[in-house]
């Protein structure tokens, strides 16, 4: 068992085995007191992981669910438990016996979903902690902040939540990895559901938060449906956090848009949604048609607070624990009785992303940095959920299903809210890196 501390503060381990091997540094520039070949080399028994999830702010309902996706990956790295998905992933390298040998170890840190506060609680937890690897996250504007400070520190990024194309695009690093899907992708994966829900005629009104990632899927998805036919009337964006969205849903109203797309996420989508509901939109008709709404990027936690206003609303999701395949079967298993609720595709996509870094360690045959992403770099992979992946050498972007998903019309409890309505080819959603430009660079050991 592992208890876990503020970034300042280093773990223990049952027992008191430390699990820290660093000194706090001067800059996070600078090599250790030590000579190492690496940026933080573990020295001792164990190895630290740096967790750094929304823990405050507007997205913290996603962070407490990554950080119990995290913990229950540091279980079953270190040989607790049922083993969760090192029992179902293939290739694996993993024995459960800890990676290279040492047990493993973590500590967090808040990033308030705040770019500043994330990447100060990043250079903490390498600084201080010796956090040989960061991961986390529920924004694209703290993630591309915090993969930036690793790049230049020399540690691998393994980002959680993160949405915006710009993540593994014009912002992608050669020490960051995403496992998460992008905007592109839903757009993808969402236009032929919509189109032949609503038809090709119609009016939209884009509702969107105010960073990189709203900007990305606001974006990716006006292409997608102006491909369709659908005329965008208006897109104006919206503060992170507004928590009262009354002043940008009334001018929807009389817009003479018969549907309203909310690139919100969090408690901002919750908030939104319910405000749209509340005003009457979904019970209007605009030009001869059932008003309707669509939110491009659902969770379940998401849907789970907006309650029966999401119901019959489509969406796209990365994952989701009604999923069949083996690997998602043992994951949901592992995570209810850990917990006793389901996760969430927050909680999926960080016990991956834990997972797959170790295990490309165990390949690897060392934590050096470069060596990782070497493994990492078009690594095949499955038994993961959603079938077959991919992690594209190109832009270091997952490639696999996405699923389009609705509001269940009628759920049989609190936890059955979306139901997926279709599984998305992966060709269906691949593109060329190109398209999105960027430069990966060259790795960095931070040594």
């Amino acid at each position: 068992m592992v208890e876990f501390f503020t970034p300042s503060r280093r773990g223990v381990l049952k027992g008191g085995a430390a699990l820290g091997a660093g000194l706090a540094a001067p800059t996070i520039f600078s090599s250790r007191v030590w000579a190492a070949d690496y940026l933080n080399k573990p020295m001792g028994d164990t190895v630290t992981f740096g967790f750094n999830v929304p823990q405050t702010g507007a997205y913290a309902d996603e962070g407490a669910d990554e950080l119990r996706a995290y913990e229950l990956a540091v279980k079953h790295l270190n040989g607790e438990g049922d083993g969760g998905m090192l029992n179902t992933m293939k290739p694996l390298a993993l024995t459960g016996n800890g990676v290279l040998g040492k047990k493993v170890a973590f500590v967090t840190g808040d990033t308030q979903t705040k770019s500043d506060a994330a990447r100060a609680s990043a250079k903490r937890m390498i600084e201080k902690d010796g956090a040989i690897m960061i991961t986390g996250g529920s924004s694209s504007g703290v993630a591309i902040a915090v993969q930036s400070l690793c790049q230049e520190a020399g540690v691998i990024f393994m980002s959680g939540l993160t949405h915006s194309n710009d993540t593994t695009g014009k912002d992608k690093r050669r020490n960051g990895f995403r496992h998460f899907f992008n905007a592109y992708m839903s757009g993808a994966a969402l236009a032929p559901v919509l189109k032949n829900a609503y038809g090709t005629d119609r009016k939209a009104y884009h509702l969107t938060a105010d960073y990189t990632w709203g900007w990305s899927q606001e974006e990716s998805i006006k292409n997608a449906t102006e491909a369709l036919g659908w005329e965008t009337l208006e897109a104006v964006r919206t503060p992170l956090g507004a928590g009262d969205f009354s002043q940008y849903i009334t001018p929807v109203l009389n817009s003479g848009a018969d549907v309203l797309i909310l690139n919100h996420y969090g408690k901002d989508m919750v908030n939104s949604l319910t405000q749209a509901v509340q005003f009457g939109l979904r019970d209007k008709q605009v030009n001869g048609k059932d008003f309707t709404i669509v939110v491009p990027l659902y969770s379940r936690l998401m849907a789970q607070g907006a309650g029966e206003n999401v119901k019959g609303i489509f969406g796209s999701t990365n994952w989701h624990w009604s999923l069949q395949d083996e690997g998602s079967k043992a994951f949901v298993k592992s995570f209810g009785e850990e917990y006793g609720f389901p996760p969430s595709q927050a909680a999926h996509t960080c016990y991956v992303q834990a997972l797959l870094y170790a295990d490309a360690c165990e390949r690897a045959g060392t934590f050096m940095p470069c060596a990782v992403v070497g493994a990492l770099e078009g690594h095949e992979f499955d038994g993961m959920g959603n079938g077959p992946t991919l992690y594209r050498a190109a832009d270091h972007q997952c490639f696999k299903k996405v699923l389009v998903v609705k509001g269940n019309e009628n759920p049989t409890s609190q936890f059955d809210i979306l139901e997926v309505v279709q599984e998305v080819p992966v060709e269906q959603v691949t593109y060329d890196p190109a398209i999105f430009g960027g430069d990966l660079g060259e790795c960095n050991n931070g040594a």
